[in-house]
Order: C-alpha cells, then structure tokens, then sequence
C-alpha cells in the first residue's frame, strides 16, 4: 500500500499505461497497427531532445505511485483509430488490473466505428473486471451524430460505467496532433444522455459544467496546459467535488523546470493551492472513491 500524503488517501484517476512491446519500441509498435496519431502525441520530442513522455511498465508505475503518495490509480484507454489496439490495450489491462486489484483499476478503450463490434468489446471488457470507458476522443475517432455513438453512450448507461473524453481548450496554442473539440458538443452529449457521468479530461477544456450536473471533470495535463493559474476555478467556477485528481501519467508535467520528476510535484501543487481541507480531500481521492463505489 502507498504510503498517505497527510490524511489524504490519493486516487490519480487519469493515468495511461502500455503493453511492453509499445514500451520497447513505441514509434515501431504504433507504425506496425497504423496508429500514427498516437505516434504524433505520444513518441515525438522536445526541442531539447527530451521525450514528451515515458513508457514505464507496471511495476515502475507502481514505485511511481509509491514515491507520489498515491494509493490507486486508473489506467485510462486511448482514443486508437483501429478496434484491434483497442483489444490489445483492454486486455492488458485486466491482466494489470488482476495482478494488482488494489493498486490499479481501469476504463476500456473501443472505436465507435466498428458497428456492434465496439458494443461487444465494452461488454466484454466490463465483464472482464473494467470499469468504465475511455479516454476517448469522438472528434478524433468518429461522427458525433453517427447512430453508433449512440448506441454506445446508451450502452454507457445501460452498463452503468462512467465516460472520459478528451477535451482540448479551445484557446490553447497549436501542438503536433492538436484536434479541435468544440465545447458545445459536450454539452449536447451530456444532456442527450442524462444516465452518463462523463469525465471531461483536462480541466474540460474550461467548459462551464454549472448545468449539466451529469458531467465532472480532471485535472489531467494541467501543469502544460495551463500552469497553476487554473487552480482558482475550482470553487469559484467548479465544485470541488465535481473535479478529480488526474495527472496523465507518464506525461512529463514539468518540462522546463522537473523534467522527468513524476507525479509528486503536481500532487504538491494541488495541496498548494487547494488550501480549504474538505475541498483537499475531495478532489485528490474523495470524489473518485464516492464515483467508483471504493471505500
């Protein structure tokens, strides 16, 4: 068990994980199932060289969590162009999740383009011990209005499980496989299917949620998208218990200054600026524990 940050039992619930073949050789695992896009986010460098990220195993993940005080962590899918990575990453999963249930749970990963295919994977992968669906990226994947979204989000529902979707800030500046994903789309996702509790990663793209109270949203990747001056939203513009902690590990956070440091900081950071107790327990492990029906 990893050790406790104060009283404050640590839930990331946004970190992402690949088989060890990807991890050997990312750009030559993502060519050979012709996921350039990944390939784009995912396997380029910096402009001083440095790996956008890193490519641990589990048990680094694990010594990861340890050295960040984090009790659990959520492995999140990814938003693959083919159904069969989605396979691959929904299996290892459950063979991570099996390994270590009380460290790691996990949402699957499907293409909403594959017809009933994508509906079978999820129901299959739920009952194979997944809990939720995503991170996926309808405007990177498919049509927002095609019938087999739907039918998706209501099997979503159906299934009772949660939903994360990636969400870029309209204002933020351009990047190496940016996607637009207009803000207005969530909203009418979110109100088009009212039994989904959809995650908006990434601070949600600073979509106002007041109304949509189906709709949370993650910290994830904030510390390279938006600094710490995104912190006063939450209680200002958001409820503290309507935002999890996520980090986007192993996305290297700090670049310019940790590079290569992990989680820890962004953990600090939260404890920073989230001075109020309540709202410090809730965010960093409360809010997910309440969502996923841990204790």
């Amino acid at each position: 068990m990893a050790p406790e940050i104060g009283v404050v039992r640590i839930i990331d619930a946004h970190v992402h994980l690949y088989p060890p073949e990807a991890n050997a050789d990312p750009a030559g695992w993502a060519a050979a199932r012709g996921e350039a896009h990944w390939a784009t986010l995912c396997t380029r460098r910096r402009k001083d060289g440095r790996s956008v990220q890193a490519f641990p195993s589990v048990d680094e993940l694990l010594r990861a969590m340890d050295a960040a005080g984090i009790e659990r962590s959520v492995l999140l899918g990814w938003y693959w162009e083919y159904q069969a990575t989605c396979i691959e990453q929904n299996i290892f999963y459950a063979e991570c999740v099996r390994a270590h249930p009380d460290r790691l749970a996990a949402f699957a990963t499907v293409h909403p383009g594959v017809d009933s295919a994508a509906l079978l994977e999820l129901r299959r992968a739920v009952d194979d011990g997944l809990i939720g669906l995503g991170e996926l990226s309808p405007h990177t994947q498919h049509s927002l209005i095609d019938p087999d979204w739907t039918e998706l989000l209501e099997l979503a529902g159906d299934l009772k499980i949660s939903v994360n979707l990636h969400v870029t800030d309209p204002t933020s500046p351009p990047f190496p496989g940016r996607v637009e994903t207009p803000l207005e789309d969530f909203v009418r996702l979110a109100q088009a299917h009212p039994r989904v509790t959809f995650i908006l990663a990434h601070w949600g793209g600073g979509l106002d949620i007041t109304r949509l109270p189906n709709v949370l949203l993650d910290t994830a990747a904030a510390p390279l998208i938006y600094g710490e001056k995104i912190w006063p939203r939450l209680g200002r513009d958001v409820p503290a218990e309507r935002v999890l902690f996520g980090s986007d590990h192993p996305l290297d956070l700090y670049p310019r200054t940790l590079p290569g440091a992990g989680v820890r900081p962004f953990v600090e950071e939260a404890e920073r600026h989230v001075t109020d107790a309540a709202a410090r327990a809730a965010l960093l492990g409360g809010n997910a524990r309440r969502l996923f029906g841990w204790t």
